[in-house]
């Protein structure tokens, strides 16, 4: 047995001479012998080892370094915050090995597609088998509401209609004719002579041989896509370059000290004491704690909007997103044909033919059929009763054709509908042809699906000798959906670029598009088939130009996605096929469908209860929300762990005392820092995120200003600090002035929280605001300043604090006011000179 390369390029006789089989189906020993060739017609699943698997979730530097923060703060005794940390890691990791294990299940939700018993013919007779049993040479028998279980090369077609929308997008079933011979480069959505795997039957019964099994079919070549490894979300890549950037210059900071405490002749026991308490400070230990907080809240108010998160660092990418490669139908569109326009000869007569020419019942049926009784609206049933069926002729795919045969009073009619050309051929009417023919191209010039309406006497069954007259011809429209015009207007005003991406044919699809502004004077749209002959250097040059893709395939879409990810672009894809697995595992971030398959819900990384762009676009303003919750929990984070050790490297340069012990330096991390940083997920907006672009990756979370606004803060509080504890080692005693400095630093550090709440406005510019962004702050300042009373007065020779006098109070007083007025001079000065 020989398979050809393309079996919809053959003839039936050339393809079952080269296979070696007939219409009448193989033996039972012959389908052995190519079960034992082919293998069983599953779609395989790559084995994976799963504690390997979870292992990996470990592979990250701030997991490398809270790793090092657990082994210190159990060397240190802190046997509580090594725990939690621990506890954290293990969660994480957790986490991301059940999203790895959801991932891989998408293969097994593609396999039950095609999981099913299916009619063959073996050994001269109609036989029902398991479709994992088929073989390349089997006589497949295919009838309405059938899954295809392999690629079928067609020999027999009776008004053989196929939904292929879960392979190619296409959202109208496709008519199938046996006798084609089709060239050798047919795209899968042209293959009107093949029936591919996973399709289903919506209309007639056809009859073919088995071609491709198993993982020779082209559903398996998409399944194979799916597995590959998912792309690190913006946030863990922007982490990950944090980190390594923040611990870098801790270290060296941390080393330089050392060394300079061992050359002042500091005690070896003192300067490893005092390095790891450095370390740990400087390690931003809480900041895996909080942002897997912001997460999880804002995944939580996501959820209120029927938006499902399934993998929570996916919730900052939607902030990140600059392209959502958007489906057409069911997501842009109703997913419901409507009649857009009609133009009538007679009016009456398309409306009793566009009624008679139908098997919608009660609102369900073909999508053209159910459009059309609605179109006709309260007569459609009036007229079905009235004018009593004789004969119903199914659709024809030669003829490519409807009819129903009526009883008009006495009088026998037969009423058609179909394709325009098709009626052409039939119709008396020559003279109407040339208006006909001009509405017809006006119609479909506008993207819209066009068929033509006919009736005329009943005298025989025979289509061909059938003499009707053209009455109209109707235009339907997928209609966009309620709110998305707005909702792409909001996304390109916040700098996100949206494009359509479809099955269905151009003119359609730009109609669309340009009817909810993303198609616009001078776009490009761009077909499947000119993809296909383009290259890379080509697709990256008009790649910025095109907001329309039609008639695409899953190997299409995967391309596009990973040529915007090439040119930096961080790409939000939607889907609810399997024709979209690839390409929702390859994007940044994958948005499936509630009502779509279970293949594409188990690749996605969030899923939608309401299918609708606006609910997207919401999405996407809720992502932005938290990307900039994150951004203000890093800044103070960051800026509160380099400051202890700016103060205690100035002290050593000027053979100073320590102005903190180390149980102090990580006292204030629990204090000062922990009692606020919990309280920045519940931050709210301080301008309308939507209002700019989207920040470039690497300046996410830590940008130039950003950078630049740390140090300022470090240098505010640290030498603020150091000037402090130099007067007061003139006026007081050393232990005065290290317990002062203890609790003057901690509420410099809330003073900095508080400033960090805004980061565009100056705090009193706007106080009420500034004091509503996040109450919780002050509920965490209140426990803060509990704990560190009980330092001072419970357990002072731990902490070694003296009691508050009216001189403490005051230079604590000085030390806040003095870090709050710097960092509200400059942001004024930010103000003003963005103002200018």
């Amino acid at each position: 047995m020989t398979i050809p390369e393309y079996p919809h390029f053959e003839t039936i006789e050339s393809l079952a001479q080269k296979m070696e089989i007939s219409k009448e189906g193989l033996s039972t020993d012959d389908a052995k012998k190519n079960l034992s060739i082919y293998g069983l017609n599953e779609i395989k699943e790559k084995k994976h080892n799963l504690f390997i698997l979870f292992l990996l979730q470990f592979k990250s530097p701030l997991v490398y370094v809270l790793v090092i923060a657990v082994m210190l703060s159990l060397f240190l005794g802190n046997i509580h915050e090594g725990v939690l940390i621990l506890i954290i890691l293990l969660l994480n990791a957790l986490i991301g090995f059940w999203q790895e294990l959801k991932a891989l299940s998408s293969i097994k939700a593609l396999k039950k597609l095609t999981e099913s018993k299916t009619k063959v013919k073996r050994d001269n007779k109609v036989v029902e088998i398991s479709s994992s049993e088929l073989v390349p040479g089997d006589v497949i028998i295919l009838s309405e509401g059938d899954i295809v279980p392999a690629d079928i090369r067609l020999f027999d077609t009776n008004g053989c209609v196929i939904d292929e929308s879960i392979l190619t997008g296409e959202s109208i079933p496709v008519e199938k004719d046996a006798k084609l011979t089709l060239p050798k480069e047919t795209l899968p959505y042209e293959m009107d002579n093949m029936a591919l795997s996973g399709t289903t039957v919506t209309k007639g019964n056809a009859e073919g041989f088995v071609v491709f099994t198993g993982q020779k079919t082209y559903l398996a070549s998409i399944s194979t896509k799916a597995e590959e490894e998912s792309r690190e979300t913006p946030l863990s890549k922007a982490l990950e370059v944090f980190i390594k950037k923040h611990m870098v210059v801790v270290f060296i900071m941390i080393f330089i000290i050392a060394m300079l405490s061992f050359f002042e002749g500091r005690e070896i026991v003192e300067v490893t004491y005092l390095v790891i308490a450095l370390l740990v400070a400087s390690v931003p230990e809480g900041l895996p704690i909080v942002i897997t907080l912001v997460l999880t809240i804002g995944a939580m108010a996501l959820s209120v909007r029927k938006v499902y998160i399934r993998h929570l660092p996916s919730v900052e990418t939607l902030g990140s997103t600059t392209v959502i490669a958007s489906d057409k139908t069911g997501t842009i569109t109703q997913g419901n044909l409507k009649v857009e326009e009609v133009f009538s000869l007679h009016d009456t007569f398309s409306q009793t033919v566009s009624a008679l020419a139908n098997e919608s019942i009660e609102g369900k049926g073909d999508p053209v059929d159910t459009a059309l009784a609605l179109w006709v609206g309260n007569a459609y049933e009036d007229i079905r009763e009235k004018y009593p069926r004789v004969n119903l002729y199914p659709f024809d795919s030669k003829h490519r054709l409807m009819a129903s045969s009526n009883m008009i009073e006495k009088e026998h009619k037969v009423f058609v509908k179909g394709a325009f050309e098709s009626l052409k051929q039939f119709a008396t009417n020559q003279d109407d042809f040339s208006i006909l023919e001009k509405e017809h191209d006006r119609l479909a010039s506008n993207g819209l699906r066009v068929i033509a309406l006919g009736m005329g006497e009943h005298t025989t069954d025979d289509i061909e000798k059938w003499q009707i007259e053209i009455v109209g011809l109707v235009g339907f429209i997928d209609p966009p959906k309620e709110g998305v015009l707005e909702a792409v207007h909001i996304a390109q005003k916040a700098g996100v670029k949206v494009m359509m991406i479809t099955g269905d044919n151009a003119l359609t699809a730009a109609a669309i598009a340009k009817s909810v502004n993303i198609y616009k004077e001078g776009d490009l749209v761009v077909t499947g088939k000119e993809l296909n002959d383009m290259d890379n250097e080509t697709l990256e040059r008009i790649l910025p130009k095109v907001t329309v893709w039609a008639r695409v395939l899953p190997e299409h879409k995967y391309r596009i996605v990973k040529a915007l990810q090439k040119q930096g672009e961080i790409v939000a894809v939607t889907g609810d096929g399997v024709n979209d697995v690839p390409a929702l595992r390859a994007a940044d971030l994958g948005i499936a469908m509630g009502e779509g398959t279970d293949a594409a819900k188990s690749t996605a990384n969030m899923v939608l209860a309401d299918n609708n762009l606006s609910v997207i676009v919401e999405a996407i303003k809720q992502g932005r929300s938290i990307a900039n919750n994150i951004r203000k929990t890093i800044y103070f984070l960051l800026s509160t762990s380099l400051d202890e050790v700016i103060l205690i490297t100035g002290a050593i340069l000027m053979a100073l005392p320590l102005p903190l012990y180390p149980i102090q330096i990580l006292w204030i991390n629990l204090v000062a820092n922990s009692a606020l940083d919990k309280t920045f997920p519940f931050l709210k907006d301080e301008e309308d995120v939507m209002n700019r672009a989207p920040s470039k990756l690497h300046e996410q979370f830590l940008d130039k200003v950003q950078l630049l606004r740390v140090l300022y803060v470090v240098f505010v509080i640290s030498l603020g600090a150091l000037f402090l504890y130099i007067w007061m080692l003139e006026h007081y005693t050393k232990e005065y002035a290290v317990s002062t400095i203890f609790t003057a630093f901690i509420m410099a550090t809330w003073m900095n929280g508080l400033q960090s709440l805004k980061e565009h406005e100056p705090f009193l510019k706007n106080i009420k605001k500034s004091l509503q962004i996040n109450p919780y702050i002050f509920y965490g300042i209140s426990i803060g300043i509990i704990l560190q009373l009980c330092a001072i007065y419970l357990l002072s020779e731990v902490f070694h604090t003296l009691p508050l006098n009216s001189d403490s109070l005051m230079i604590i007083g000085i030390m806040a006011l003095w870090v709050f007025t710097m960092i509200e001079i400059r942001k004024w000065g930010e103000y003003f000179w963005k103002s200018r």
